[in-house]
Protein backbone atom coordinates (compact mmCIF):
# COMPACT_ATOMS: atom_id res chain seq x y z
CA UNK A 1 0.00 0.00 0.00
CA UNK A 2 1.50 3.39 -0.70
CA UNK A 3 1.67 6.08 1.32
CA UNK A 4 0.64 9.10 0.08
CA UNK A 5 2.83 12.36 0.75
CA UNK A 6 2.10 14.57 3.39
CA UNK A 7 0.99 18.33 2.08
CA UNK A 8 2.89 21.08 2.99
CA UNK A 9 2.66 24.56 2.89
CA UNK A 10 4.47 26.91 1.25
CA UNK A 11 6.02 29.73 2.70
CA UNK A 12 7.27 32.84 1.27
CA UNK A 13 10.18 34.82 2.23
CA UNK A 14 9.79 36.62 5.97
CA UNK A 15 6.90 34.67 6.95
CA UNK A 16 7.02 32.40 10.26
CA UNK A 17 4.49 29.72 11.67
CA UNK A 18 3.25 31.92 14.56
CA UNK A 19 -0.40 33.19 14.73
CA UNK A 20 -0.53 36.37 15.72
CA UNK A 21 -1.25 37.54 19.20
CA UNK A 22 -3.69 39.80 19.94
CA UNK A 23 -1.63 42.65 20.94
CA UNK A 24 -0.05 42.49 17.48
CA UNK A 25 -0.10 46.07 16.01
CA UNK A 26 -1.68 44.82 12.72
CA UNK A 27 -4.63 43.22 15.01
CA UNK A 28 -5.14 46.03 16.85
CA UNK A 29 -8.47 48.16 15.90
CA UNK A 30 -8.29 50.93 13.21
CA UNK A 31 -8.39 54.63 15.17
CA UNK A 32 -6.99 52.11 18.34
CA UNK A 33 -4.31 54.74 20.05
CA UNK A 34 -0.66 53.62 19.10
CA UNK A 35 1.50 55.20 21.53
CA UNK A 36 5.07 55.54 21.11
CA UNK A 37 7.24 53.38 23.21
CA UNK A 38 9.85 56.45 22.84
CA UNK A 39 8.30 59.82 24.48
CA UNK A 40 10.31 62.71 24.80
CA UNK A 41 10.95 64.04 28.84
CA UNK A 42 7.80 65.98 29.62
CA UNK A 43 9.50 69.75 29.20
CA UNK A 44 6.45 71.56 30.41
CA UNK A 45 8.40 75.06 29.25
CA UNK A 46 7.98 73.74 25.58
CA UNK A 47 4.97 72.54 25.56
CA UNK A 48 3.64 75.38 26.62
CA UNK A 49 5.32 77.37 23.78
CA UNK A 50 3.88 74.90 21.35
CA UNK A 51 0.53 75.72 22.85
CA UNK A 52 0.48 79.50 22.85
CA UNK A 53 0.98 78.44 18.64
CA UNK A 54 -1.55 76.16 18.40
CA UNK A 55 -4.25 77.86 20.04
CA UNK A 56 -4.07 81.21 18.37
CA UNK A 57 -6.52 80.68 16.09
CA UNK A 58 -9.10 80.01 18.59
CA UNK A 59 -11.23 82.55 21.04
CA UNK A 60 -9.78 82.52 24.46
CA UNK A 61 -11.30 81.25 26.64
CA UNK A 62 -14.44 83.14 27.99
CA UNK A 63 -13.07 84.95 31.04
CA UNK A 64 -9.41 85.50 28.94
CA UNK A 65 -11.86 86.79 26.15
CA UNK A 66 -14.17 88.83 28.53
CA UNK A 67 -10.97 91.44 29.47
CA UNK A 68 -9.39 91.28 25.94
CA UNK A 69 -12.86 93.00 25.10
CA UNK A 70 -12.42 95.69 27.34
CA UNK A 71 -14.46 94.26 30.47
CA UNK A 72 -11.85 94.10 33.48
CA UNK A 73 -12.78 94.83 36.39
CA UNK A 74 -12.66 92.22 39.35
CA UNK A 75 -16.72 92.54 39.33
CA UNK A 76 -17.05 91.99 35.57
CA UNK A 77 -14.83 88.77 35.87
CA UNK A 78 -16.38 87.61 38.82
CA UNK A 79 -20.08 87.92 37.50
CA UNK A 80 -18.73 86.35 33.91
CA UNK A 81 -17.35 83.60 35.96
CA UNK A 82 -20.55 82.55 37.79
CA UNK A 83 -22.72 83.01 34.52
CA UNK A 84 -20.01 80.31 33.22
CA UNK A 85 -21.24 77.24 35.69
CA UNK A 86 -21.54 75.01 33.71
CA UNK A 87 -22.32 77.00 30.45
CA UNK A 88 -20.71 76.73 26.90
CA UNK A 89 -18.26 79.39 26.56
CA UNK A 90 -19.99 81.08 23.31
CA UNK A 91 -23.14 80.61 25.63
CA UNK A 92 -21.10 83.10 28.88
CA UNK A 93 -19.64 85.29 26.45
CA UNK A 94 -22.89 86.54 25.02
CA UNK A 95 -24.76 86.71 27.63
CA UNK A 96 -22.38 88.56 30.06
CA UNK A 97 -22.05 91.12 26.98
CA UNK A 98 -25.89 91.23 27.50
CA UNK A 99 -25.77 91.49 31.11
CA UNK A 100 -22.84 94.23 31.01
CA UNK A 101 -25.04 96.68 28.10
CA UNK A 102 -27.35 97.13 31.23
CA UNK A 103 -25.17 97.64 34.11
CA UNK A 104 -21.16 97.31 34.70
CA UNK A 105 -20.46 98.31 37.97
CA UNK A 106 -21.78 96.68 41.45
CA UNK A 107 -23.90 99.72 42.20
CA UNK A 108 -25.44 99.42 38.38
CA UNK A 109 -25.88 95.81 38.92
CA UNK A 110 -27.37 96.29 42.26
CA UNK A 111 -30.09 98.59 41.25
CA UNK A 112 -31.25 96.31 39.27
CA UNK A 113 -34.34 93.96 40.51
CA UNK A 114 -32.85 90.14 40.53
CA UNK A 115 -35.90 89.33 38.31
CA UNK A 116 -34.74 91.87 36.13
CA UNK A 117 -30.73 90.50 36.11
CA UNK A 118 -32.85 87.07 35.47
CA UNK A 119 -34.24 88.29 32.36
CA UNK A 120 -30.78 89.65 31.21
CA UNK A 121 -28.77 86.12 31.97
CA UNK A 122 -31.71 83.91 30.54
CA UNK A 123 -29.69 81.96 28.12
CA UNK A 124 -27.63 80.82 30.38
CA UNK A 125 -27.81 77.45 32.68
CA UNK A 126 -29.19 78.20 36.31
CA UNK A 127 -29.77 81.92 35.29
CA UNK A 128 -32.15 81.88 38.58
CA UNK A 129 -29.41 81.13 41.31
CA UNK A 130 -26.95 82.97 39.53
CA UNK A 131 -28.71 86.11 39.05
CA UNK A 132 -29.56 86.29 43.04
CA UNK A 133 -25.81 85.49 43.45
CA UNK A 134 -24.57 88.43 41.09
CA UNK A 135 -27.31 90.60 42.70
CA UNK A 136 -26.34 89.44 46.03
CA UNK A 137 -22.45 90.18 45.42
CA UNK A 138 -23.28 93.50 43.65
CA UNK A 139 -24.81 94.76 47.02
CA UNK A 140 -22.52 93.83 49.32
CA UNK A 141 -19.91 95.53 46.82
CA UNK A 142 -21.41 98.38 46.74
CA UNK A 143 -22.03 99.05 50.16
CA UNK A 144 -18.81 97.01 51.44
CA UNK A 145 -16.15 97.14 49.33
CA UNK A 146 -16.77 100.70 48.25
CA UNK A 147 -18.02 100.01 45.13
CA UNK A 148 -15.43 97.86 44.37
CA UNK A 149 -14.57 93.91 44.93
CA UNK A 150 -11.28 93.68 45.98
CA UNK A 151 -8.26 91.41 44.48
CA UNK A 152 -8.69 88.95 47.83
CA UNK A 153 -9.19 85.23 47.20
CA UNK A 154 -10.35 85.26 51.32
CA UNK A 155 -13.13 88.13 50.06
CA UNK A 156 -14.30 86.51 46.81
CA UNK A 157 -14.90 82.89 48.49
CA UNK A 158 -16.75 84.51 51.57
CA UNK A 159 -19.48 85.23 48.62
CA UNK A 160 -22.07 82.96 47.77
CA UNK A 161 -21.52 80.35 45.32
CA UNK A 162 -17.84 81.32 44.81
CA UNK A 163 -15.54 78.67 44.78
CA UNK A 164 -11.70 78.30 44.65
CA UNK A 165 -11.50 77.60 40.76
CA UNK A 166 -13.46 80.80 40.12
CA UNK A 167 -11.93 82.89 42.66
CA UNK A 168 -8.22 81.70 41.21
CA UNK A 169 -9.54 82.71 38.00
CA UNK A 170 -10.44 85.93 38.64
CA UNK A 171 -7.45 86.61 40.65
CA UNK A 172 -5.71 85.53 37.20
CA UNK A 173 -7.89 87.34 34.68
CA UNK A 174 -8.87 90.32 36.40
CA UNK A 175 -5.93 91.10 39.11
CA UNK A 176 -2.71 89.56 37.49
CA UNK A 177 -2.79 87.14 40.58
CA UNK A 178 -1.12 83.87 39.94
CA UNK A 179 -2.53 82.90 43.43
CA UNK A 180 -3.70 79.50 41.94
CA UNK A 181 -4.22 77.42 39.52
CA UNK A 182 -8.05 77.64 38.12
CA UNK A 183 -8.95 73.96 36.93
CA UNK A 184 -11.71 73.10 34.84
CA UNK A 185 -12.72 70.08 32.89
CA UNK A 186 -10.08 70.93 30.59
CA UNK A 187 -7.85 71.55 32.78
CA UNK A 188 -8.42 68.58 34.64
CA UNK A 189 -8.32 65.99 31.47
CA UNK A 190 -5.22 67.51 29.50
CA UNK A 191 -3.10 67.54 32.02
CA UNK A 192 -3.77 64.17 33.54
CA UNK A 193 -3.54 62.72 29.94
CA UNK A 194 -0.38 64.15 29.50
CA UNK A 195 0.35 62.28 32.71
CA UNK A 196 1.98 65.48 34.11
CA UNK A 197 -0.51 64.69 36.73
CA UNK A 198 -2.59 62.25 38.17
CA UNK A 199 -5.68 62.62 40.30
CA UNK A 200 -9.18 61.55 40.16
CA UNK A 201 -11.29 65.12 40.61
CA UNK A 202 -9.98 68.40 39.37
CA UNK A 203 -9.76 69.62 43.56
CA UNK A 204 -6.86 66.75 43.07
CA UNK A 205 -5.37 68.05 39.82
CA UNK A 206 -5.57 71.56 41.43
CA UNK A 207 -3.16 70.42 44.02
CA UNK A 208 -0.82 68.29 42.07
CA UNK A 209 -0.56 71.32 39.61
CA UNK A 210 -0.08 73.64 42.41
CA UNK A 211 3.06 71.30 43.72
CA UNK A 212 4.54 70.85 40.58
CA UNK A 213 3.28 73.38 37.81
CA UNK A 214 5.82 76.59 37.64
CA UNK A 215 4.04 79.54 39.04
CA UNK A 216 4.88 81.53 35.86
CA UNK A 217 2.25 79.24 34.22
CA UNK A 218 -0.42 79.29 36.32
CA UNK A 219 -2.58 81.73 35.17
CA UNK A 220 -1.85 80.84 31.37
CA UNK A 221 -2.34 76.98 31.62
CA UNK A 222 -6.56 77.95 31.91
CA UNK A 223 -5.82 79.80 29.13
CA UNK A 224 -4.30 77.71 26.60
CA UNK A 225 -5.81 74.29 27.70
CA UNK A 226 -9.62 75.76 27.61
CA UNK A 227 -8.99 76.20 23.69
CA UNK A 228 -6.35 72.72 23.23
CA UNK A 229 -8.84 70.83 24.85
CA UNK A 230 -12.33 72.32 23.31
CA UNK A 231 -10.85 71.74 19.87
CA UNK A 232 -7.66 69.77 20.03
CA UNK A 233 -7.24 67.33 23.09
CA UNK A 234 -11.00 66.67 23.37
CA UNK A 235 -13.27 64.18 25.70
CA UNK A 236 -13.54 61.62 23.40
CA UNK A 237 -11.11 60.79 20.14
CA UNK A 238 -8.58 63.67 20.78
CA UNK A 239 -6.65 64.91 17.32
CA UNK A 240 -3.52 62.91 18.66
CA UNK A 241 -2.30 62.54 14.62
CA UNK A 242 -2.35 66.55 14.55
CA UNK A 243 -1.61 67.42 17.98
CA UNK A 244 1.70 69.61 18.90
CA UNK A 245 2.30 67.98 22.03
CA UNK A 246 2.09 64.33 20.83
CA UNK A 247 5.73 63.55 21.34
CA UNK A 248 5.73 64.54 25.47
CA UNK A 249 2.12 63.27 25.61
CA UNK A 250 1.53 59.73 27.59
CA UNK A 251 -2.02 59.78 26.12
CA UNK A 252 -3.09 58.18 29.78
CA UNK A 253 -6.65 56.66 29.14
CA UNK A 254 -7.18 57.13 25.22
CA UNK A 255 -8.59 54.25 23.19
CA UNK A 256 -9.35 56.13 20.29
CA UNK A 257 -7.97 58.73 18.65
CA UNK A 258 -8.11 60.81 15.07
Amino acid sequence: MKTRPTRTSAKLPGLTDRTPSRDDPDRRAPGRSRRSAKKKRFDIDEVMRRLRLTVKPYTPAAMFQLYDEGFKSVFEILAGCIISIRTLDEVTLTTSRRLFEAARTPAEVAALSPGKIDQLIATCTFHGPKSRTIHAIAAEAATKFGGKVPCDFDVLTSFSGVGPKCANLVLGVACQQPHGVAVDIHVHRVTNRWGYVSALTPEKTMEELEEKLPRKYWIEINKLLVPFGKFICTGRAPKCSTCPVLAYCRQVGVAEHR
